[in-house]
């Protein structure tokens, strides 16, 4: 099975990873390295920055692209880099454009994903974290503000959060079957946006995959 020296590669240069992030000090590395550090997820791209950077001279980065897709990485074969929350009843882990990822099966035989599971804390109750971030930003964006003209509420942001495991899984074409598919509705100009895979981790065990605490 191809993938499985990529796994190997990773889980030997894992011990490197930073475990603890402080969302503070966290969004200001990401903005030093101006990489999505205004995101309000900027917990997900902390887990695709320090991984890219860890691995940069071992892998190849970024990986293929298929039409509107690149994914994260490239050893053996492609992978795609998501963090996850650990949320109780909240077991799926959205992938990627499916005709990117069958198109990436088709070349290669198999097609991977790194997830990287996270114990999360929010914001408190008067929302610090939430308004020092967008006071680093130099205040809302157009999208927020359009979005808070709709509804005055947004969901709490995390203020730190924690890598506690990172699963790798490889998918084969008989395997895709086996995925749930997220639908993303309409673009802005009418169009509706490509369908998604998306992972029920309580499945887990339907795919070759390895889990490595950290």
């Amino acid at each position: 099975m191809k993938g499985l020296n990529d796994i190997a590669l990773i889980t030997s240069g894992l011990g490197d990873m930073p475990v603890d992030w402080d969302g503070k000090q966290s969004v200001l590395e990401l903005k030093a390295a101006d990489y999505n550090w205004r995101q309000m997820e900027w917990w997900a791209f902390y887990f695709e920055y320090k991984f890219r950077a860890l691995f940069s001279n071992r892998l190849t980065i970024p990986g293929e692209r298929f039409d509107r897709v690149q994914f994260d990485l490239k050893g053996e074969i492609n992978w795609d880099l998501k963090a996850k929350a650990i949320t109780l009843g909240d077991n799926n882990v959205i992938l990627n454009d499916k005709t990117s990822m069958e198109n990436s099966i088709a070349r290669h035989g198999y097609h991977g994903e790194i997830i990287g599971l996270c114990d999360v804390e929010y914001d408190d109750e008067a929302r610090r974290f939430q308004h020092w971030h967008t006071q680093l930003k130099g205040g809302l964006s157009a999208y927020e503000k359009k979005r808070k003209s709709r509804t005055p509420t947004s969901r709490r942001r995390k203020k730190s959060a924690a890598l506690k495991e990172v699963v790798f899984v490889i998918f084969e074409e008989h395997d895709l079957p086996k995925l749930l598919t997220m639908k993303q509705g309409r673009n802005s100009n009418g169009l509706p946006r490509p369908e998604k895979y998306m992972l029920d981790m309580a499945k887990l065990d339907q795919f070759y995959h390895k889990r490595l605490v950290c």
